[in-house]
């Protein structure tokens, strides 16, 4: 590669494959110097993995004299050669022979020095005879050589004996002790995945019987030219699909608080220790990133894997000297790298050597970007904010955590409630609520709802269903303190007075933990925060399972993140001694840039706190924590809750805490609004969100006061708002068509690249009068939410645009686009390019195409209309006086 960049006077006309035979001689001594072939060998494999040398031309080389070697037949530079060999490609995609060629260097780097256990295993399945192992045994054969000739062999006897090649997990018989320990770490690591841990409280329910699967998405996907892909599994975590980085070893999957990713960790966990999963690895270290957070001492790599999985029980030199000898064997996975108290930056500590001891947040960062143990497949779960881009360069791909789909919300409350007719009767009630079914397409509202389920199938004609993420939260702090109070028989209508000290106590602790980056808690920070035992008998606290059980000191915490920044909320409402800077100080945050020690300063005030009690901490994850709170605050002071409240907390205190909150929602949109630049000229005016601006519509949702939201509004003059890459999910889609609403003037949304799925255009309906166009682009929207989309759009008459590339759109919808284009005479925009519309809908869209007299745009390209669909468009195409823009 080298010499063919230095010939920079090249011509561009000038092949490979030219280039490649004029300088073959000085290749060849390039390739075999020292009297070896391992360089040119090293290469063919590469080549060949490749798919830039066929089977054919692999063998020719390698039997050719040397003189003749530099003939290399490659196989993307002759189109003859590439169209010939197509079908074989075809026939080979997918095959166990396949995988043999494309994974060739790796398989002969882990071979060599294995030989031995793959041949004991080919010859226990029948594969191989004991001529062919003398044959592979060779002693003119290196071990890289034999390794290749061992390949060769089972690729010359066909499929079946490729499927029974040893994989990189068996390729050598582990040392006994090695097998005796993991043994015993399935074990562990069953024994701690059986149960749904996600959210406190659900030791009952097993994770076989509830785990419900989430929706998977590359992080990357902004290109037109790549179609939409079918939905992710498990499996694709640690598997090739999404490779971007093939050096690099971790995987990151990031998702919103409650989206599930502990879950779907816990899952694999336990997939890999019933022998169902992840066979490619020998040995799996789970690691909680709550718990490494609160290790004070120095570890070395060994220390941390044995202290913190799996103590082992034989020869620990032995075990963990294979460990380092087989890095490719081995899986590390981290849970919630956003509660860790560190950020990380290029000026961290390198640390190679795996004896020798560092601070575990050290170890974790050179694990994560290689320097230790690299070869080691890592993933780690977090929420998107806390990963920066430090971190991000040393990634192998990135999984992003989408939550429920419609049928997975049916799926989770059938599995949630054996009686099928609660359950029946949940999903009704869900399905007639818009604003609590998007909810639940977050897994931690799901499980409230579930959870609830009486208070919810309770809600009267005088009580209101849950429309907001507060009123979920408030629902289960009814169900917790009604399940206490039904002991006592003392549960009335002032429950929140009722149990006024126990929210206060469990408040007190749950902002200290805000404070200081901290969610796991000691008797002695329970005890100055003057929590009781009834307190904890509550349910709010529990035991926390990854520090409880490896020391004699009890921990807790709350029962999921989200629901300790609930309490810090409820202390900031109800507690009357607050600071008045408090609240302002809470939503500024979202215009600084955290500094250590600034959320100590913010909060600092209402917290009572011993000298040193609050911890200098830097992480990306305290904003998005603090705005959470933030946002349970908005909900908690909104009129609709003011009654109940009312007991706990004077009017006038009430009152000023709103007024708070109002203005700093006001001048937040304000500030976002200043910074809206003026048009170039003969452009629309546009405002692309900056951080912060859903959070604050989220916010304003919250309060549930339509006068709030119309002020707002009233101030927005675009004709454009665009919130690509903006994490819009079905929540964010409710809060949205709730301010939006009230816009004075007709503008476009853009949600291009979000996940705002079937439920999310359901909650967009509200808005789509104000809509004169929508901009829907990889949302993975299928024809169920676009048939709401349109009947709904049709009696807008403000509605004139619609984008949809690479969604999930089939026949079903066109002929909902066809209707459109016929009831809608001013309609100006139809682009559907990348989906699943064939012959028969282009038919469909013909029909409604010519009684159309005002399209100007028309996009179908990534479809398969194949000719008998392009004759039908061009036939109801061919008297328009319209149309600018085919494509």
């Amino acid at each position: 590669q080298t010499m063919i960049l230095k010939k920079s006077d090249t011509s561009p006309a000038e092949t490979a494959r030219q280039l490649v035979l004029r300088q073959r001689a000085e290749l060849l001594r390039a390739l075999c110097c020292g009297g070896s072939s391992e360089g040119l060998e090293s290469v063919l494999d590469l080549l060949l993995s490749w798919g830039m040398l066929f089977w054919e031309d692999y063998q020719n080389v390698r039997v050719l004299p040397e003189a003749q070697r530099a003939g290399l037949s490659f196989g993307n530079c002759q189109t003859a050669d590439i169209e010939n060999t197509r079908d074989d490609t075809k026939e080979l995609h997918g095959t166990a022979i396949q995988t043999l060629q494309t994974d060739r260097p790796g398989l002969v780097r882990r071979l060599r020095d294995r030989i031995e256990g793959a041949l004991e295993v080919l010859l226990h399945t029948g594969s191989f005879t004991p001529s062919d192992c003398d044959e592979v045994h060779l002693p003119l054969y290196t071990p890289s050589q034999q390794a290749r000739r061992l390949l060769d062999q089972v690729r010359s006897k066909g499929e079946p004996a490729a499927k029974d090649h040893p994989s990189p997990s068996i390729q050598e018989a582990p040392p006994k002790e090695c097998l005796s320990y993991q043994k015993k770490l399935r074990s562990t690591v069953s024994a701690q995945s059986h149960f749904l841990s996600t959210y406190g409280g659900t030791s009952s329910l097993s994770l076989e019987d509830i785990y419900t699967e989430v929706q998977l998405e590359l992080a990357q996907g902004g290109s037109e030219a790549q179609p939409q892909t079918g939905a992710l599994g498990l499996e694709d975590v640690v598997g090739l699909v999404g490779t971007l980085n093939q050096e690099a070893d971790t995987v990151l999957v990031s998702g919103e608080a409650g989206s599930g990713k502990s879950t779907l960790l816990q899952r694999l966990h336990l997939l890999w220790a019933r022998g169902a999963a992840l066979h490619d690895f020998f040995l799996l270290f789970p690691f909680s990133c709550r718990r490494l957070s609160s290790e004070q001492r120095e570890l070395s790599l060994r220390e941390l894997l044995f202290l913190h999985c799996c103590w082992p029980d034989g020869d620990q030199d032995r075990i963990f000297q294979f460990i380092l000898d087989h890095p490719h064997l081995i899986l590390f996975t981290f849970d919630g790298l956003d509660e860790l108290m560190q950020s990380f930056s290029d000026s961290e500590q390198r640390h190679c050597c795996p004896t020798q001891c560092a601070p575990v947040p050290t170890l974790l960062f050179n694990l994560l970007q290689g320097s230790l143990m690299k070869g080691v497949r890592k993933v780690v779960t977090s929420r998107p904010e806390a990963v920066g881009p430090t971190l991000k360069r040393y990634l192998r791909k990135e999984l992003l955590l989408k939550g429920f789909s419609p049928g997975g919300i049916d799926c989770f409350v059938r599995k949630h409630h054996r009686d099928p007719t609660v359950a029946t009767r949940v999903l009704e009630s869900l399905r007639s609520n818009t604003a609590l079914l998007g909810l639940c397409h977050i897994p931690v509202f799901c499980w409230i709802v579930s959870k609830c389920y009486k208070e919810l199938l309770g809600c009267g004609e005088g009580e209101a269903s849950p429309q907001t993420i507060t009123d979920v939260y408030l629902m289960i702090l009814q169900h917790f303190f009604q399940r206490r109070a039904s002991q006592r028989n003392t549960m009335g209508i002032g429950w929140v007075q009722e149990h006024q000290d126990t929210a206060l106590h469990l408040g007190q602790l749950a902002m200290e933990g805000l404070g200081a980056s901290c969610y796991v808690f000691t008797g002695t920070e329970l005890q100055k925060c003057a929590v009781t035992e009834e307190d904890i008998c509550m349910g709010f606290l529990i035991r926390s399972k990854d520090l409880s059980s490896s020391t004699n000191c009890k921990h807790y915490e709350f029962l999921h993140i989200t629901m300790q920044c609930f309490f810090a909320a409820l202390y900031i409402v109800l507690n009357n001694n607050l600071d008045r800077s408090t609240i302002p100080k809470l939503f500024q945050l979202q215009d600084r840039q955290p500094q250590p020690g600034f959320h100590r300063m913010c909060l600092g005030h209402c917290l009572i706190q011993q000298e040193g009690a609050l911890k200098e901490a830097n992480t990306a994850a305290e904003t998005p924590n603090l705005q959470i709170t933030a946002t349970f605050v908005s909900g908690l002071l909104s009129q609709r809750h003011r009654s109940l409240l009312l007991l706990s907390c004077p009017g006038p205190t009430l009152d000023r805490k709103s007024k708070q909150v109002v203005t700093c929602l006001s001048k937040g949109m304000q500030k976002h609004f200043k910074s809206i630049p003026r048009p170039v000229e003969g452009e629309k005016k546009s405002m692309h969100a900056m951080p912060g601006f859903v959070w604050l519509i989220k916010c304003i949702h919250e309060m549930q006061d339509s006068r709030i939201a119309r002020d707002t509004m009233a101030k927005l003059e675009v004709e454009h708002l665009k919130l690509t890459y903006c994490n819009i999910g079905p929540v964010e889609c409710t809060a949205l068509a709730y301010v939006l609403q009230h816009l004075r003037n007709p503008v476009g949304l853009q949600l291009d690249y979000n996940y705002v799925g079937d439920v999310g255009v359901e909650q967009l309906l509200p808005c789509l009068h104000v809509c004169h166009s929508v901009y829907l682009r990889h949302n993975n929207i299928s024809d169920e939410g676009i048939r709401k989309l349109i009947e709904k759009g049709i009696q807008c008459e403000r509605f004139q645009k619609i984008a949809l590339f690479n969604n999930k759109l089939t026949d079903a919808c066109t002929e909902c686009f066809a209707h459109l284009l016929k009831m809608k005479q001013n309609f100006l925009s139809l682009r559907l390019g990348n989906n699943n519309i064939t012959a028969a809908g282009a038919g469909q869209l013909a029909e409604g195409l010519r009684f159309n007299r005002s399209l100007q745009f028309l996009g179908l390209w990534g479809n398969k209309i194949g000719d008998k669909g392009a004759e039908a468009i061009a036939n109801a195409l061919k008297d328009s006086q319209t149309l600018v823009w085919l494509r």
